[in-house]
């Protein structure tokens, strides 16, 4: 029988999701899916008690097929719709976010989605966190029932949650082999009491019996878009050979509970911690695994399998950075190996404005730049100067009382005034910072350095009293553009 997760309240989903984004992978080459034929295959799923399926804006036809499904209304209220809101990086205006979530309603045949996740691409650009206001805003207004994100790391989940965004919970990739979730992002989410919705569980198919002893495949040659993403993944976690490895160790454990390689690596990720369902690909109309998945809810991993299947992690090499990183740093772990495929460019946070011939400034838009008469930052020469810059974006304080959340968003926000001007973050030669509080000394400084680790800047750290009621931290920054040492 199929387990259900309170997902938030009036919203309770299979533990089990189907996930819709194979529909985009059958309809690549400009082929289109009947919508009435292909929302048919929706059915045994529904029917055996998986009523949950996920799907996105930009999954080809999955919004359309399930609005076709849904309009027939043989299940009544059983039915869970969550969809994804992905905008290309660039000024998004607050009509746009109007009319995207009343595209997703006209597509699925809804008055209200059930569950509105969105992606930001640049965190530099504080424009995703406006996204997320006003679509807080049109839940308030009834069109969405509740807020998630998706690809979100722990530091910016912490931002939206201090910042008052009202959210239920945060769609990562977690699987056997990308244990990234597993520490920080677990705890925050147990912190704030979210759930993670894991998907990648089964390594687009890779963790399967067909695959063991099997020689390693090319990407070029891998006949779904799945399959070249996470074979990227299997390469930088130690690659084939380790990968065979985890295979026959999982495969062990799958013969002693006389159940599937994919039974045992969706039953391990349903039993992490924060963990509120996995997300399992469906490719409707051409291959179900209903009575596969049910399994799943058959039987209880041991210690002895956990203990074994933890001991053989522990040997892969880590992916890299934190959740979503895969899509914002390199390396990209995405089926082409880059952001083609889901964008052109990164528009720069904010305008230039050349002074003369030697100085160019960019401004944020705070109220205190034009009050005291100052830039975010300058640009001489070589050379970029951040002013001290607080959680202020338009008239909002961002972080709440949390000093970590207020310290990353300061630290967005100076990387955007420094990308702004031809420069990155990792340009950076000096930082200062200055805390209203000594006590917050600790969470400011390890938010410095997750944030500039493998920078290491030139650093000072001071009590200050600092103007603004609420605000908790603020820092300057130098940099240098194009070091050669």
């Amino acid at each position: 029988m199929v387990e259900y997760c309170e997902l938030a309240p009036n919203l309770k989903i299979s533990r089990i999701l189907m996930g819709l984004w194979q529909i985009a992978d059958m309809e690549k080459g400009g082929t289109k899916l009947d919508p009435e034929e292909t929302a048919k295959a929706m059915s045994p799923y529904v029917d055996t008690g998986f009523t949950t399926f996920d799907m996105a804006d930009h999954y080809g036809s999955a919004e359309v097929i399930a609005g076709t499904f849904n309009k027939k209304r043989l299940h009544g209220n059983t039915l869970q719709l969550l969809t994804k809101w992905v905008p290309k990086p660039g000024v998004i205006t607050q009509k746009d976010v109007q009319i995207a979530v009343e595209l997703s309603l006209k597509r699925m045949q809804l008055d209200t989605l059930d569950l509105l996740q969105f992606h930001a691409w640049n965190y530099a650009d504080p424009n995703w966190l406006d996204c997320l206001f006003w679509l807080q805003k049109l839940k308030e207004e009834g069109l969405i029932r509740h807020i998630g994100l998706t690809n979100f790391d722990t530091a910016h989940l912490r931002i939206v949650v201090s910042s008052g965004i009202d959210i239920v919970s945060n769609q990562v990739c977690y699987s056997l082999i990308d244990q990234r979730a597993r520490d920080q992002m677990a705890t925050v989410c147990e912190q704030f009491g979210l759930k993670i919705l894991a998907y990648g569980a089964l390594a687009g198919g890779f963790l399967s019996e067909k695959w063991i002893d099997q020689p390693e495949p090319s990407i070029p040659k891998l006949s779904t878009w799945s399959e070249m993403k996470y074979k990227r993944f299997i390469n930088v976690t130690g690659g084939w050979e380790k990968f065979q490895q985890l295979l026959k160790t999982v495969h062990e454990i799958a013969k002693k509970h006389n159940k599937s390689i994919a039974n045992i690596a969706i039953k391990y990720m349903l039993e992490q911690p924060a963990v509120g369902g996995v997300i399992i690909g469906a490719r409707l109309g051409k291959k179900e695994h209903i009575k596969e998945n049910l399994k799943v809810f058959e039987f209880q991993l041991d210690k002895d399998d956990k203990n074994r299947i933890r001991e053989f992690q522990m040997q892969l090499d880590p992916v890299h950075s934190d959740c979503g990183d895969e899509y914002r740093k390199t390396p990209i772990l995405t089926a082409t190996g880059d952001m083609t495929h889901h964008f052109d460019t990164v528009p720069t946070p904010f305008t230039p404005i050349n002074m003369n011939s030697k100085r160019t400034k960019v401004l944020s838009g705070t109220i205190w730049e034009d009050m005291a008469g100052y830039s975010r930052a300058i640009r001489k020469g070589n050379r970029i100067f951040v002013s001290g810059t607080t959680a202020t974006h338009g008239e909002r304080m961002i972080g709440g009382n949390d000093p970590a959340a207020q310290a990353h968003f300061v630290i967005d926000k100076i990387q955007g005034a420094i990308e702004s001007l031809g420069g990155k973050l990792e340009d950076v030669v000096r930082t200062r910072i200055f805390i209203n509080n000594i006590n917050d000394w600790e969470s400011v400084a390890r938010a410095h350095g997750e944030r500039f680790k493998d920078i290491q800047p030139a650093n000072t750290l001071v009590e200050a009293r600092l103007v603004g009621e609420g605000y908790l931290v603020e820092i300057e920054a130098d940099a240098i553009v194009n070091l050669e040492n």
